[in-house]
């Protein structure tokens, strides 16, 4: 018998970044903190998470910036696309922008964190459970 396993594609705005997954995130969030609103020039960043191994990059690989100093935020050094967040000091873990996939809906965040940075004007409106800051 087949094993038919989940695979994600994704990438940049311009394409030069590519990338495909194995399998489905073993979590996914909508983060709320200043650095992501600031990288994402938005109220909210819908992440995912995978295991490292299991993220294939198909083409160039995302520029790195340190938005601190034990977190590396990955992004398309063309075109700016925001497309990893990376925590040093879980080096098998990687977290993925679920907008940047060519089929975002596929993958849907289950809870919210750092809601105590959530822009006022920026109201939550489902059932999702809600963090202050990270989920432990």
């Amino acid at each position: 018998m087949e094993v038919v396993t989940d695979i994600l594609h994704g990438g940049c705005l311009c394409g030069a970044i590519r990338y495909q997954v194995q399998g489905l995130p073993f979590a996914a969030d909508y983060c709320h903190c200043r650095h992501c609103q600031k990288i994402a020039g938005a109220p909210v960043m819908a992440w995912m998470d995978f295991l490292h191994k299991d993220v294939l990059w198909l083409s160039s690989q995302p520029r790195e910036y340190a938005s601190s100093s034990d977190v590396r935020r990955g992004f398309c050094g063309q075109c700016g696309s925001t497309l990893t967040f990376r925590h040093v000091q879980h080096p098998d873990y990687l977290t993925l922008a679920i907008a940047s996939l060519d089929q975002p809906d596929r993958v849907s965040p289950t809870y919210h964190i750092y809601t105590i940075q959530a822009r006022k004007w920026c109201v939550i409106q489902d059932d999702l459970p809600r963090f202050l800051r990270e989920q432990t």
